[in-house]
């Protein structure tokens, strides 16, 4: 009997046949074995009209649902296929036939169980999984529900602006759809109408809705808008637009309209914090990953919801933008906007050692922007002080580790710290001030970082102690380091009471107090000299 070898490929499993009189490990290791069994079974005389029967019934398009049934009459005296094996025992499937006709295992689509009822298990490919876009070139589109959102407000804020809205309406868009900083608003406006002519409906959905900047989180959102489009970072110019505006729009900041030289430091100052402290690359190319793990976004957005800019410590306060500037002033005795080794070593009274000082000439922990040799610019200053006043910071560990470094080799040794703490122990002698022995001051630098190894300390010890900003105090400034020595109680008890505040925020307030004082004891004394030169004038 000819059987069709075209179809689904079957494969027998020998444990289903259940056969007492041979192994199953004989039927798979001689296939031969199962060709035989197939073959007695064939032989036997009811096997004939059974697979007759069936071969005439899938011709006429019978179903043959049940295992084992047919409508032949000679076979429904029985309920299961003649067996030569013993009840209850399953015989193997047949194999299909050559000849292509009749086999009831010709169609390649089975919706159902085997005709015959066979145990045998079929291989057939896995069913391919729909597995959803995960990746968009251009970012995910937005869900529908919240693009109809989106388009409902744009109709209600472009209604009656058929050519478009013009800059000074535009900052609602900004503000209420985009939920942008309101001092976004030129930037953007100017990111969507390229020609000049206005942003119009289409205009804006296309380039927030349809290039899908809607979906976008807020990070994303304005580096995108800041940056230029051949850039894949923000430079100091991206910042300058929307700090513009922010001097231009701010309740807390309209005093500085009258006076735009500082508007233009303080736009300056605001920069040069930004990168100081989001751009760890310290290369002036702030990236959108640098962007997302710093604070500058909620910074922004705290400063276009509070009405006091000096509240806002992250970056726009303008006290501190005075206190930064008026250091600086005083600093520059000639006022040519540059100070020099000998301008910067009266820094806080004389605060700091030669030997530091000549380090940050040097320009080793930072390549100064000045383009006057020996000359420290304002911007270089900025990055100065901010290290100086707040060595809990990562930015200025960094800058003070790369200071006291001398070999560059990424571990600060016994020798180097005694380098600089010679002149420490001779300034100390020279004040009449009881001298702290290097050995002492090692041990307790030593306890103050907790080094891996106690022969060196590298940066990475020093950002795992928060006593590491005292331990630069101690190499190569005197005033902070015998403050340290003698350290205040009431100031201990403040920094507990404000844990937020940080050592750049508390000296800040410090300094615009006195600052602000001495500014007003000037003020009443032009005064009163105004009003006595009067009185010695009337006379005459």
């Amino acid at each position: 009997m000819d059987m069709d070898n075209n179809g689904e490929a079957g494969c027998l499993d020998p444990e289903l046949l259940q056969l007492n009189e041979v192994s199953p490990l004989a039927i798979k290791s001689n296939p031969y074995v199962a060709e035989k069994l197939f073959e007695q079974w064939l032989s036997l005389p009811e096997t004939t009209p059974l697979v007759k029967s069936l071969v005439n019934n899938a011709k006429a398009g019978v179903p043959l649902n049940v295992p084992g049934s047919t409508n032949s009459p000679k076979a429904t005296s029985s309920s299961s296929i003649p067996s030569m094996f013993p009840a209850g025992s399953t015989p193997p499937l047949s194999p299909r036939s050559s000849s292509g006709s009749g086999s009831p295992r010709v169609t390649k689509h089975r919706a159902g169980p085997s005709v015959l009822g066979s145990p045998l298990r079929l291989l057939s490919e896995p069913a391919k999984e729909l597995i959803p876009q995960f990746y968009f070139q251009n970012g995910r589109p937005p869900p529908n529900e919240l693009k109809e959102r989106c388009l409902l407000q744009c109709n209600q804020y472009f209604y009656g602006h058929m050519e478009g809205l013009q800059l000074h309406e535009f900052k609602p868009i900004t503000k209420e759809i985009c939920k942008l900083p309101s001092f976004f608003s030129t930037a953007l406006y100017k990111k969507i109408d390229v020609n000049g002519t206005g942003v119009t409906r289409d205009a804006f959905v296309e380039y927030w809705v349809h290039s899908n900047m809607l979906t976008k989180d807020i990070a994303t959102q304005i580096f995108t808008i800041l940056k230029q489009p051949e850039l894949r970072y923000l430079t100091h110019e991206d910042f300058k637009p929307i700090l513009r505006e922010l001097l231009a729009s701010h309740p807390g900041l309209e005093f500085l309209q009258n006076t735009p030289e500082f508007q233009e430091r303080y736009a300056e100052t605001v920069i040069y914090r930004i990168f100081y402290y989001v751009n760890r690359g310290g290369n002036g190319r702030l990236t959108l990953r640098e962007l997302k793990r710093g604070n500058l976004i909620a910074a922004m957005l705290h400063a276009d919801e509070e009405e006091d800019i000096n509240k806002v410590l992250r970056y726009f306060s303008y006290e501190h933008f005075y206190v930064i500037y008026c250091k600086f002033w005083e600093l520059d005795t000639d006022h040519d906007f540059l100070i020099d080794k000998e301008n910067l070593i009266r820094y806080g009274n004389h605060a700091l050692t030669y030997r530091i000082v000549d380090r940050i000439f040097s320009q080793v922990p930072r390549k100064f922007t000045s383009k006057v040799e020996g000359k420290m610019g304002y911007e270089d200053f900025v990055y100065f002080i901010l290290s100086e006043e707040d060595k809990s910071s990562e930015p200025s560990l960094e800058y003070w580790f790369k200071c006291i470094d001398l070999d560059g080799n990424g571990a600060v040794t016994r020798n180097e710290m005694q380098f600089f703490y010679e002149e420490q122990l001779h300034r100390m002698e020279c004040m009449a001030q009881e001298p702290v022995l290097f050995e002492d001051i090692l041990c307790q630098i030593v306890d103050m970082v907790g080094p891996k190894d106690e022969g060196y300390f590298t940066l990475g010890d020093l950002k795992g102690s928060k006593l590491s900003g005292s331990v630069f105090n101690i190499l190569f400034n005197l005033n902070k380091f015998m403050a340290y020595e003698s350290r205040d109680p009431f100031l201990i008890r403040q920094e507990r009471e404000n844990p937020t505040l940080t050592e750049w925020d508390r000296f800040a307030h410090r300094e615009y107090i006195r600052l602000s004082m001495e500014e007003d004891a000037e003020d009443a004394s032009n005064g009163s000299a105004d009003v006595w030169d009067e009185s010695l004038e009337a006379p005459f």
